[in-house]
Parts: structure tokens; sequence; C-alpha cells
């Protein structure tokens, strides 16, 4: 489920040309003449970010990072930088056209570069791209591989892997040859090798779908069979006939793709094919190399993704048996999207132990075994959620992670022993932080905010020591100092039914407590999400409607991560309850504050957002005055069933619950103003939820106002300008029906 496109109240824009802000006279501090102009002044309030493409390399002594048009390294120990590339004046092999790349890799010895170029998009994070591999000693370019999936150097540096067309091959540095290792990939027979498809790689987070053995001799990979899974169909109407595109996407209780696992002996062509002990449905969504180069883990969750297993496997025989099996009455978390944590089991070098993150004391906690599967400890422990895991020291047995034990609304950065003892936290500054840790926990890059600090950068050392600022965004400061802005208020209130919650609001700028304002909640919502944290918020487009006259609020509902698991998994089997209910108990709670206006409120979402915006609508009339739902899901039986299996159960164990959880259930309760905007083009959200919504809402005797963007993806915008545009239309939709404002102008006469 996409949340990325949807960033505050509108979608994130990107357009070129700054128009110059007219003058506030109140506080002569400049205001945006329009959201063209807010959107073009963006990147001066998001400001810099730090080093771009950290690689730590050499173990993790220094670190790589782009800057213009070279490749620099940076020792933390002495705080020197050198240059050891420089992409000008360098040309494709055999041809004049100017070398450019998107990212790269080191070789293990930090001689070699392989390139990423010319990325052609399949699916959200995944595409077709050539890979180009550069000798730093002679400074020569040549080609690796073309139109490939994935390319990897092994852990020596001396070979490639790749996968192109679903085979997998190795390059050679030796011998400069390329040898094919599987043969059994075509487009017609539906079975491919080495990436995932699209609900694996949208919802399991499996795009590249192969990784090196730590000594070099094996491939393991995933083989994927699409055949039995149904088509999802859209169609492209941009030429003289119209192009019907056809992606094997299972929907709810659809077949799903049939996976198995083989590894491969790069030398001799071998193949072991790795069958789990699983009958019926089941997913592999994970795949580790131990610190045995002959033992794999594989992870396997039933579909209803309620049981897990960790099976190990002897690559040379085949043999295994299962070490670890976690059960839970709602699902078993595997990784989680939204902070970006693609792990939740570590399998640390040099010792036969590894590491399991579970909810299952009611919060997220890390947990120690042995590789007989025996639980040697609990390492955290306590009240609060565990997020990430960020370095693992196996020589001084030490673990370093984010937690939200300072509060549900901050990232804070600790390092604890294996046996849970020296717990320390490593962060004073109370907010946000995002960690980037050296592969020897030796350093880190810590990037972190809050509401009154814009994001700074800091290079620290394992003690938590800073040893250089990176960045502190002065350019952000001295904007602000000529530039209308309304810093993120946090708050916290007791809903109706005496749930929690903490909230989110940007007031106008130029704020009068003796006035009242209209609300617009901007929401996402969704299970295992976050809305509401306490950074800086550089979003322009909440900022241009603070200076419209609006609050823009956020909250915390039930369902989001990190206050524990009963407030996160109250909303399993039936989605859309209590979220709804506490986006309503929001807009009470607001109605009771002396500078709002209760009868001007409005909701807007996309995505998930988009969903709850149309169901909070039709199950709490009258609440909001207007709803704007961009790409939402209207029945949960339209999406992918891997996420909405995950969440919502079958349709066989569940189908009261898909029945409430419906928009089209409720059609018949709108008496607000909904504005539904949908592409045509929409891979993750089908368009056929908005049309269905729609035939419902019309056989309910009900109108709703409707965008359509053929082109456009996820998200419906395609380019700047349709970007712009939706959030123009937007706009003048809260101006119209929440301000009654009808001299608006004419977007045509732009």
């Amino acid at each position: 489920m996409n949340k990325k496109f949807w960033q505050g109240a509108f979608m994130c824009l990107c357009v070129s040309g700054m128009l110059w802000p007219h003058q506030s006279i109140a506080q002569n501090k400049a205001t945006y003449s329009s959201l063209a102009d807010a959107s073009a002044a963006g990147r001066k309030l998001k400001g810099k970010s730090g080093p771009k493409s950290v690689n730590w390399i050499n173990g993790g002594n220094q670190y790589s990072f782009i800057e213009g048009d070279s490749i620099n390294i940076k020792d933390p120990a002495t705080l020197k930088e050198r240059n050891v590339f420089i992409s000008k004046g360098i040309t494709l092999p055999g041809s004049s056209t100017p070398f450019a790349y998107e990212s790269f890799q080191w070789s293990k010895d930090a001689q070699h570069l392989v390139f990423k170029t010319n990325f052609r998009r399949k699916y959200r994070r995944s595409g077709v791209s050539d890979y180009y591999i550069y000798d730093l000693a002679n400074k020569q370019l040549k080609v690796a591989a073309k139109n490939a999936r994935s390319a990897e150097l092994s852990p020596d540096g001396t070979k490639v892997g790749i996968e192109r067309d679903g085979n997998m091959f190795v390059y050679s540095f030796a011998t400069g040859q390329e040898q094919q290792l599987t043969h059994d990939s075509t487009s017609e027979n539906g079975i491919f090798n080495g990436h995932g498809d699209w609900v694996y790689e949208e919802e399991l987070e499996v795009s590249q779908a192969w990784n090196w053995s730590p000594d070099n001799k094996y491939m393991a990979f995933w083989q994927f069979d699409d055949s039995k899974v149904p088509d999802f169909q859209m169609t492209n109407f941009e030429g003289q006939h119209p192009n019907n595109i056809h992606i094997a996407i299972p929907q709810v209780g659809d077949p799903n793709p049939k996976v198995r696992v083989g590894v491969i002996d790069v030398n001799s062509g071998k193949k072991v094919w790795l069958s789990p002990d699983e009958t019926g449905d089941f997913y592999i969504p994970r795949l580790y190399w131990t610190s045995d180069p002959d033992i794999l883990a594989m992870v396997t969750l039933n579909r209803a993704q309620n049981d897990m297993k960790l099976y190990f496997f002897n690559v040379k025989t085949g043999d295994h048996h299962v070490v670890l099996e976690e059960k839970n009455t709602t699902w078993v978390a595997i990784s989680n999207f939204y902070t970006n944590v693609n792990d939740m089991l570590y399998f640390p070098e040099k010792t036969k132990e590894f590491f399991w993150v579970s909810d299952r004391s009611g919060f997220y906690h890390i947990y120690r075994y042995n590789y007989d599967g025996k639980l040697i400890n609990q390492v955290t422990k306590g009240n609060w959620d565990m997020i990430k895991v960020s370095g693992i020291n196996p020589d001084n047995k030490t673990i370093y992670y984010l937690s939200a034990e300072a509060s549900p609304l901050e990232q804070q950065f600790y390092s604890i022993k294996y046996d849970g003892s020296d717990k320390k936290r490593l962060n004073p500054v109370p907010g946000f932080h995002d960690i980037d840790m050296s592969p020897n926990t030796k350093y880190y890059i810590d990037k972190y905010s809050n509401t009154t600090t814009p994001t700074q950068v800091a290079l620290c050392n394992d003690k938590g020591k800073t040893l250089q600022l990176l960045e502190v965004n002065k350019g952000v400061s001295d904007f602000l100092a000529t530039h209308a802005y309304s810093p993120l208020e946090l708050f916290h209130f007791k809903a109706e039914d005496g749930t929690e919650l903490d909230g989110s609001m940007i007031k106008p700028f130029n704020f009068d407590p003796t006035k009242k304002y209209p609300v617009v909640l901007s929401i996402y919502g969704g299970p295992e999400s976050h809305g509401v944290f306490n950074r800086f918020s550089d979003a322009t487009s909440e900022q241009w409607l603070a200076q419209n006259g609006y609050i823009v609020v956020n909250v915390n509902n039930r369902g989001i991560a990190n206050y524990g698991s009963a407030f996160m998994k109250v909303v399993y089997k039936q989605l859309g309850k209590y979220e709804s209910y506490d986006f309503a108990a929001t807009a009470r709670y607001m109605a009771t504050q002396p500078f709002v206006d209760g009868k001007n409120m409005a909701i807007m979402g996309g995505s998930y957002g988009g969903y709850i915006t149309a169901y909070t609508l039709l199950t709490h009339p009258g609440v909001f005055k207007v709803g704007i739902a961009n790409s939402p899901v209207t029945d949960w039986r339209l999406y992918d069933d891997i996420y909405t299996e995950r969440y919502m159960g079958t349709v066989e164990d569940n189908a009261e619950g898909y029945k409430n959880s419906s928009n089209m259930t409720h059609a018949s309760g709108l008496q607000d103003h909904l504005l539904l905007i949908h592409s045509l083009s929409d891979d993750n959200v089908h368009p056929a939820n908005t049309m269905q919504l729609l035939t419902a809402l019309t056989n309910a005797g009900k109108d709703a106002d409707l965008r359509i963007y053929p082109p456009g993806a996820h998200g419906a915008g395609y380019n700047p300008q349709s970007r712009l545009l939706i959030n123009e239309v937007s706009f003048y939709y809260l101006e119209r029906y929440l301000k009654g404002n009808t001299d608006l102008p004419n977007l045509n006469a732009k």
C-alpha cells in the first residue's frame, strides 16, 4: 500500500521556475502567491539531507558519497576526504555518449565500481538497467550487463551476479566472460528466476530475489511461477487504438504465484532445490545466509500470515529442519515498509546466534537465539516498541537500535549488550533520528530534526560523540527568517471512548486566536504506518493551506505503529472501523477549540488515506463537510491478497468483516461533498475501486465529483503539470465547499 505519493495535504510537487513571493504586510515576511510558487519553494524549505548516496567501504572504516559529478571517500577517523571518481569526460564504451549513472556498488577491495545506468521502471522498486564496471587503477569503464533486472558484486569482489530476463548469470572479472546459470525462464511459461513478481515486490519487498553466499560459492534465488495468477488489466488510451496492459496480480482469494528456492554453485553450475515442509498456500518472504556459509535460513509464512517458520537448510544436500516457529492471533510481521525496516531477523558474523524481532510481549522487542533454536534471552524490554536494528557488533556483543522508548512521537538511537545490560541512549536531542551505521558499527550518520529544528546531519562514533556536523541547513534557517512559516504543533487528547490520541496541527500564518478557522485533516492511517512525529515539517503544500487560512491537522489513529500491538492490531479483520472513529473524534475534539470553525472541516488522503477518507464520510456523516479521496481502495476484495489478507483474513473466514469495511456497503450514508481522483493506469489500486464506488453511490441516489487522469500511476499525477493541477483542483474544492468561495480562478487561464 503506497503512502509515499501523498505528502501532507497535497502531493509533493517538483515544478521548474521560482516565482518571487509577494510580501505579507503584517510581519513583513514573504508568503506564497500560488501553489506553483509554494511548490517551487519546496526545496528551500526541505533543505539538504547530508552526503548523497552513502556507501560504507573498507569494512566500515570509510564511506563514499556523491558530490556533483564526483565520488569522494571520507575517513571518519581523520575527517579527511579524497576524490576517487569524476564522471565528467567519461563516455560509454565504444561511443561518444557521456556516461551518467543512477547508483553504484563497491568491490570489497575498493578497487572497482559497478554502476547502474539507463534505468527503465517495471514495478515500483524495480526495473531494467545497464551495468558497467569501472577499474580505479587503470580508469577503464566496461560493460558488465545490459538490460538486467539486478546485478551485485560477490563478497570478494571478483564476480558480478546478474539476473536478466528471468535467468541467472555470473560475470568474472578474471576472464571477462559471462556464464549463464539457469535456462528455464521464457516469456510464455510464466516462470522466472531472480526477481519478485508484482505482489512479492509490492507487499513483501522482494525485488532482487537472489543473493550471494558469504564465501562467494553460491547464489540463492527465488523461482516464481505466475502461470495461474489472474491478469490485472489496465488500458492505455494514448494511441489510435487502446492498448490493454496485463500484469499478473493476485487479488483477495486468487491463486498465488508458486515459489521455490534454488541454490547454484557458481563454479560447477550444480543446482539444489530447497523444499520446506509446508502444505497448502504459503509464502517465502526472506532468505538469509548464516555465519556458516553452507547454511541458508529460509522464512516461510502461511497464507494467513499468522504462522512464521524459520528453516535452516544445508545448501549442499538440501537437508533441513525448523529452528523457530512463531504464531500470532493476528499477523506476524517480517518487515515494515513504512519505517524502512526490511528485516526482523539478523544473523551476525562470527557467532552461532541470531536475533528475532517479535511483538509477543505486546511490544516489538529483540530476542536472542542460538542455532539450535533455543531462546537465550530477551534483549530489549519495556512498554515501548523497538523500531529498527541499525547495527550488530559480535566482537563486543552490542546491538544498536532505534526505538520509541522516549515517546511514540520520536525515534531515538540506543545501544545495548546482547544480554540486555548496559543500555545507553546515544542521542541527546529530542526528535526523529534516522541512522545509517557502518557495518563494523564504529561510526554512523545521524539525520535528525524536531518541530523547531530543520534537518541536521552529524557524523558520530559508536559512543554517540559527534565527530563532525555534516549539515546544519543554514539555508533553511535563512529562508525562514524572510518567509512566512507556521511550525508543527503537537497535541494530545482523549476520544469519547477513552482512547488516548496524539495529533499535530499547523495553524494559519498570522494566527489570530479570536478568529475561527476551517480545518483540513490530512491523513493516511493504514496499519503499521505512522502519521505524526516530532520532526520538522517541510511540506510547502501544508504551509500554502495555512497561509490561506486553514488549520492542517493529522493524528496517530488506532492501527498506527509505535504504540504497542494492542493499539495497532485492534484493526485486525475490521479495517475502517477504528480509524474512521478516531478521525471523527479528532474532528469533534478540534471543534471544541475556540479558534476552530467546527462546521467547516475536511478530510483528505491518498491510497489507504483515500479509502479511509471516503469511509469516514460515509460512516460518520455530517462530521466533515468535504472529503477528497485520491486513488482510494473502496472494497478490500479488489486489492492484492498479501496486503489485504494480512489485515483482513480471507473472505471465507471474515465475510462480515469484508462487507462492513467496504465503502459500497455504506454508500447511502453520504451527506457531504466527496471528490474522487484516480488514474486509469494505477497498477496498485485498480480504477475499478473508484468506478464501483461511483456505481454504488449512483444506485443510492448520491452524487460525487470525479477527476480521472488516464496516464498516471498510483497517485494519479504523472508529470509536474498534472500533479500541480490535481493540487489546484483539490485546493479550490476546499475553497468552494468549506469557505463558500465562488469567486475562483479559471485554471485554464494560467
